[in-house]
Protein backbone atom coordinates (compact mmCIF):
# COMPACT_ATOMS: atom_id res chain seq x y z
CA UNK A 1 0.00 0.00 0.00
CA UNK A 2 1.74 2.98 -1.28
CA UNK A 3 -1.12 5.69 -1.68
CA UNK A 4 -2.52 7.64 1.42
CA UNK A 5 -5.97 6.63 1.74
CA UNK A 6 -8.41 9.18 0.85
CA UNK A 7 -11.33 11.14 1.81
CA UNK A 8 -13.61 13.76 0.30
CA UNK A 9 -13.79 16.75 2.59
CA UNK A 10 -17.63 17.98 2.99
CA UNK A 11 -17.51 21.43 4.43
CA UNK A 12 -21.48 20.74 5.50
CA UNK A 13 -20.74 17.51 7.87
CA UNK A 14 -18.01 19.54 9.65
CA UNK A 15 -20.02 22.48 10.29
CA UNK A 16 -23.04 20.39 11.57
CA UNK A 17 -20.59 18.35 13.46
CA UNK A 18 -18.96 21.24 15.43
CA UNK A 19 -22.32 22.68 15.42
CA UNK A 20 -23.45 19.87 17.89
CA UNK A 21 -20.02 20.05 19.93
CA UNK A 22 -20.48 23.66 20.33
CA UNK A 23 -24.30 23.23 21.06
CA UNK A 24 -22.89 21.10 24.14
CA UNK A 25 -20.75 23.65 25.20
CA UNK A 26 -22.97 26.37 25.79
CA UNK A 27 -22.44 27.70 22.12
CA UNK A 28 -18.55 28.36 22.81
CA UNK A 29 -15.39 26.82 23.54
CA UNK A 30 -11.47 26.98 22.73
CA UNK A 31 -10.99 26.48 19.09
CA UNK A 32 -8.09 24.12 19.67
CA UNK A 33 -10.33 22.00 21.65
CA UNK A 34 -12.99 22.35 19.13
CA UNK A 35 -10.33 21.30 16.38
CA UNK A 36 -9.58 17.95 18.78
CA UNK A 37 -13.19 16.72 19.60
CA UNK A 38 -13.83 16.81 15.67
CA UNK A 39 -10.76 15.03 15.01
CA UNK A 40 -11.17 12.56 18.32
CA UNK A 41 -14.82 12.31 16.71
CA UNK A 42 -13.33 11.37 13.13
CA UNK A 43 -10.77 9.18 14.20
CA UNK A 44 -13.57 7.04 16.35
CA UNK A 45 -16.09 6.89 13.06
CA UNK A 46 -12.76 6.09 10.69
CA UNK A 47 -12.35 3.13 13.43
CA UNK A 48 -15.58 2.00 13.88
CA UNK A 49 -16.75 2.10 10.26
CA UNK A 50 -13.91 2.65 7.98
CA UNK A 51 -14.99 6.20 7.38
CA UNK A 52 -14.57 9.24 8.92
CA UNK A 53 -17.49 12.05 9.28
CA UNK A 54 -15.75 14.77 7.70
CA UNK A 55 -13.68 13.50 5.32
CA UNK A 56 -11.23 15.82 6.00
CA UNK A 57 -7.07 15.20 6.14
CA UNK A 58 -4.91 14.54 9.19
CA UNK A 59 -1.89 16.12 9.73
CA UNK A 60 0.26 15.88 12.64
CA UNK A 61 1.51 19.44 14.12
CA UNK A 62 2.62 20.52 17.23
CA UNK A 63 -0.09 20.23 18.84
CA UNK A 64 -1.29 17.25 18.60
CA UNK A 65 -3.28 15.48 15.07
CA UNK A 66 -5.55 18.16 13.46
CA UNK A 67 -8.08 17.97 10.63
CA UNK A 68 -6.32 20.61 8.06
CA UNK A 69 -9.20 22.18 6.38
CA UNK A 70 -10.98 22.38 9.24
CA UNK A 71 -7.99 23.84 10.82
CA UNK A 72 -7.85 26.22 8.23
CA UNK A 73 -11.55 27.37 8.22
CA UNK A 74 -11.24 28.22 11.76
CA UNK A 75 -8.07 30.74 11.08
CA UNK A 76 -9.42 31.75 7.80
CA UNK A 77 -9.13 35.60 8.23
CA UNK A 78 -11.44 36.45 5.67
CA UNK A 79 -13.83 33.57 5.42
CA UNK A 80 -15.88 32.91 2.02
CA UNK A 81 -19.09 34.95 1.62
CA UNK A 82 -20.75 31.31 1.04
CA UNK A 83 -18.47 29.62 3.29
CA UNK A 84 -20.69 27.17 5.21
CA UNK A 85 -18.82 26.85 8.25
CA UNK A 86 -18.79 30.59 8.62
CA UNK A 87 -22.68 30.48 8.34
CA UNK A 88 -22.37 28.57 11.42
CA UNK A 89 -18.96 28.64 13.53
CA UNK A 90 -16.97 31.84 13.63
CA UNK A 91 -13.61 32.24 15.50
CA UNK A 92 -13.17 35.17 17.77
CA UNK A 93 -9.93 34.89 19.30
CA UNK A 94 -8.77 31.60 20.72
CA UNK A 95 -12.77 31.11 21.02
CA UNK A 96 -14.64 29.03 17.91
CA UNK A 97 -18.15 30.10 18.23
CA UNK A 98 -21.48 28.54 17.41
CA UNK A 99 -23.47 31.83 15.29
CA UNK A 100 -26.54 29.38 14.52
CA UNK A 101 -27.53 25.84 15.25
CA UNK A 102 -26.98 23.92 11.83
CA UNK A 103 -29.48 21.30 11.60
CA UNK A 104 -27.89 17.97 11.33
CA UNK A 105 -29.64 16.65 8.42
CA UNK A 106 -26.12 15.33 6.68
CA UNK A 107 -25.33 13.18 9.78
CA UNK A 108 -26.25 9.50 10.05
CA UNK A 109 -27.97 9.07 13.56
CA UNK A 110 -24.77 7.08 14.26
CA UNK A 111 -22.36 10.48 13.68
CA UNK A 112 -24.56 12.23 15.85
CA UNK A 113 -24.69 9.52 18.91
CA UNK A 114 -20.65 9.27 18.45
CA UNK A 115 -20.56 13.32 18.26
CA UNK A 116 -21.92 13.34 21.91
CA UNK A 117 -20.21 10.57 22.95
CA UNK A 118 -16.79 12.17 22.70
CA UNK A 119 -18.39 15.35 24.08
CA UNK A 120 -19.67 13.22 26.91
CA UNK A 121 -15.92 11.39 27.41
CA UNK A 122 -13.70 14.57 26.80
CA UNK A 123 -16.23 17.95 26.89
CA UNK A 124 -15.55 18.85 30.33
CA UNK A 125 -11.51 18.30 30.28
CA UNK A 126 -9.61 21.24 30.03
CA UNK A 127 -8.33 22.70 26.08
CA UNK A 128 -4.66 21.60 26.98
CA UNK A 129 -5.62 18.41 28.74
CA UNK A 130 -7.31 16.69 25.46
CA UNK A 131 -4.05 18.48 23.16
CA UNK A 132 -1.96 16.52 25.80
CA UNK A 133 -4.28 13.15 25.41
CA UNK A 134 -3.97 13.54 21.24
CA UNK A 135 -0.51 13.41 22.29
CA UNK A 136 -0.80 9.89 23.31
CA UNK A 137 -2.29 8.85 19.84
CA UNK A 138 0.19 6.59 17.94
CA UNK A 139 -0.50 8.23 14.83
CA UNK A 140 0.57 11.25 16.25
CA UNK A 141 4.58 12.26 15.34
CA UNK A 142 6.03 15.31 16.52
CA UNK A 143 6.84 17.74 13.51
CA UNK A 144 8.37 20.59 15.58
CA UNK A 145 7.55 24.14 13.55
CA UNK A 146 5.36 22.18 10.54
CA UNK A 147 3.15 19.59 9.58
CA UNK A 148 3.11 15.60 8.61
CA UNK A 149 0.50 14.03 6.94
CA UNK A 150 -1.40 11.50 8.61
CA UNK A 151 -2.25 8.60 6.20
CA UNK A 152 -5.80 7.21 7.81
CA UNK A 153 -4.67 3.56 7.43
CA UNK A 154 -1.94 4.12 9.54
CA UNK A 155 -4.70 5.15 12.06
CA UNK A 156 -6.43 1.39 11.21
CA UNK A 157 -3.67 -0.32 11.82
CA UNK A 158 -2.94 0.86 15.04
CA UNK A 159 -6.27 0.29 16.42
CA UNK A 160 -5.54 -3.82 15.16
CA UNK A 161 -6.96 -3.98 11.44
CA UNK A 162 -4.88 -6.86 10.28
CA UNK A 163 -4.00 -6.87 6.33
CA UNK A 164 -7.14 -7.98 4.90
CA UNK A 165 -9.30 -5.55 7.04
CA UNK A 166 -7.01 -2.88 6.34
CA UNK A 167 -7.10 -3.74 2.25
CA UNK A 168 -10.69 -3.78 2.74
CA UNK A 169 -10.98 -0.65 4.19
CA UNK A 170 -8.59 1.03 1.77
CA UNK A 171 -10.36 -0.15 -1.06
CA UNK A 172 -13.97 0.91 0.10
CA UNK A 173 -12.38 4.51 1.30
CA UNK A 174 -11.43 4.61 -2.68
CA UNK A 175 -14.32 3.65 -4.11
CA UNK A 176 -16.15 6.18 -2.26
CA UNK A 177 -13.58 8.53 -2.94
CA UNK A 178 -13.53 8.19 -6.95
CA UNK A 179 -17.38 8.03 -6.78
CA UNK A 180 -17.58 11.64 -4.60
CA UNK A 181 -15.28 13.17 -6.88
CA UNK A 182 -16.53 12.12 -10.51
CA UNK A 183 -20.36 13.69 -8.67
CA UNK A 184 -18.62 17.07 -8.27
CA UNK A 185 -17.26 17.18 -11.22
CA UNK A 186 -20.42 16.32 -12.92
CA UNK A 187 -22.00 19.50 -10.91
Amino acid sequence: MNAMMRFVFDEHRAAQAASILLERAGGSMKYIKLIKLLYLADRAALIETGSPITGDRYVSMKYGPVLSTVLDLIKQPNPREDSIWHRYVQRRHFDAALVETAADDQLADYDTDLLNSIFDSYGNWRPWAVVNHTHSLPEWIDPGETSIPIDPADILRYAGFDSFELGLAVDQAEAAYSMRTQLASAE
